[in-house]
């Protein structure tokens, strides 16, 4: 039986304070989402974990050339332009509370599998070893599923349903010696393909051999990262309906449910953010989001919460 509540790992120091001339708001997403919640009265379901520590600098050479982490945090231009994101010092300690979240929520949730942990940020899994790309800064699904299996060797799995690929694994699997135990090759990042009841298809199909793995114990924890752009309204044009891009969630849920109950424990999950870039109206990313939590609530934690996203219509 899972705890009725989700774990979330947040701290203050996550959230630039000043968003300046950015064109995403990934960098202020965690504390839109919190306050988004606490207005539709849901904030009472989220435990706060801010109790973790930053990544230190050299924590990020794990996945990134020294020379790009060193140019970063020392806020040279030919490195902090790379992620399309203004740079400050104050950027620079944001990036390493948002790292540090998603490693500290896999290791809790798989301590602590009863419990479903979650990372509220994104900007992870566009990074190269050698530079940031598309608002992702530095590549935080390898950093912290490489330092967890050096530390525990349990291996994940990522369902990446954000609008577009996850490059950021596969681009580091030359780089980083370890990242085919770490996240394996082939069923550890789950990107589906195509748009709408295509799109749902090859998730179906990709969750079976996912289901395999788990089943034979090549996959031990499962990230979960929702991405609103997938929607068809988003700025970034993505492949789902309101109705479909909420199945999706239904179906990764459910997935996780079934497993659950022929393992007869749960599995460790951890949930993420990713991309949602709505200019003309954010709360319709923000409401996509909560729709995705709720329905986890619902489905894996015994809650029963009324909450459907209010989007606007998109004008074209």
């Amino acid at each position: 039986m899972r705890n009725a509540q989700i774990y979330t790992f947040y701290h203050e120091n996550m959230v630039l304070k000043n968003n300046g001339k950015n064109v995403s708001k990934s960098p202020q997403k965690p504390k839109l989402l919190l306050n988004f919640l606490e207005r539709n009265k849901l904030s009472g379901h989220f435990t706060i974990k801010d109790d973790f520590k930053p990544f230190s600098q050299e924590e990020f050479y794990l996945a990134h050339t020294r020379e790009y982490v060193d140019g970063f945090f020392a806020g040279k231009r030919l490195w902090t332009k790379s992620s399309n994101l203004d740079w400050s010092p104050q950027f620079a300690e944001t990036i390493r509370y948002t790292n540090a979240s998603l490693y500290h929520a896999i290791k809790f949730a798989l301590e602590n599998p009863e419990k479903v942990t979650f990372n509220p940020a994104c900007g992870f899994h566009h990074a190269l070893p050698e530079h940031g790309l598309g608002y992702c800064t530095f590549s935080g699904q390898v950093i912290a599923s490489v330092k967890v299996f050096r530390e525990t060797g349990k291996r994940g799995a990522y369902i990446d349903l954000d609008g577009h690929f996850g490059n950021s694994i596969e681009d580091a699997r030359k780089f980083v010696s370890d990242l085919n135990l770490a996240i394996p090759k082939g069923i550890g990042n789950i990107n589906p393909e195509d748009k709408h009841q295509k799109f749902i298809s090859n998730l179906r199909r990709e969750l079976g051999l996912l289901r395999d793995a788990i089943n034979e114990k090549r996959i031990e924890y499962v990230v979960f990262c929702h991405g609103a752009d997938s929607h068809e309204d988003d700025d970034t044009k993505g492949q789902c309906t309101t109705a479909e891009w909420i199945e999706c969630a239904h179906i990764v849920y459910d997935f996780v449910k079934k497993l659950d109950e022929k393992r007869q424990k749960p599995l460790p999950l951890i949930l993420g953010l990713f991309g949602g870039y709505r200019k003309d109206d954010y709360n319709s990313v923000l409401g996509l989001h909560t729709k995705n939590l709720v329905t986890c609530l619902n489905t894996l934690c015994g809650q029963n919460i009324v909450y459907e996203p209010v989007l606007k219509p998109k004008k074209r």
